[in-house]
């Protein structure tokens, strides 16, 4: 008997599987019910603990990119949302697309970034300003004396 032959006896042997009610002719949308997240504990039937807090536990950082009611934006940052830059930013968006150029990186690292950052003369000077949790504060980096 040859392999072709013992694979058909096999396949002709083989129970068809069990189909159960085609459920595609029963689909409900969810959609037109009340959402389940409205519910209350006691309509839910859930008996856990209470997981929904209001409290806020994220720390005041200064790095928050959403404002609260009543807070402004600066204007660098309105006229970079707005489409207009200033001098500063356009000299950094282009030094980036120019190491990205240059060294063929889609996506450089920070520490790339930082990088282009230091090329282009920034160093630390002061202190900084916001929070930033087990970050020791880097040194100030001495004055750069211009070449001539």
């Amino acid at each position: 008997m040859n392999d072709a032959s013992k694979k058909s006896t096999e396949e002709a042997a083989a129970p068809e599987p069990i189909r159960g009610p085609d459920r595609r002719q029963t689909v409900v949308d969810r959609r037109l019910d009340i959402d389940r997240r409205q519910n209350t504990a006691e309509e839910s039937g859930y008996t856990g603990p209470e997981r929904r807090k209001s409290v806020d536990r994220r720390e005041d950082t200064g790095l928050e990119r959403r404002r609260g009611p009543g807070r402004r934006r600066n204007d660098d940052r309105r006229s970079a949302e707005e489409g207009e830059m200033t001098p500063e930013q356009f000299e950094f968006v282009m030094a980036i697309q120019t190491y990205k150029k240059v060294n063929k990186r889609m996506f450089p690292t920070w520490t790339e970034v930082l990088e282009v950052v230091n090329q282009l003369g920034y160093r630390k000077v002061q202190a900084r300003d916001i929070t930033l949790e087990n970050v020791p504060e880097p040194k100030f980096a001495p004055p750069v004396a211009k070449v001539a």
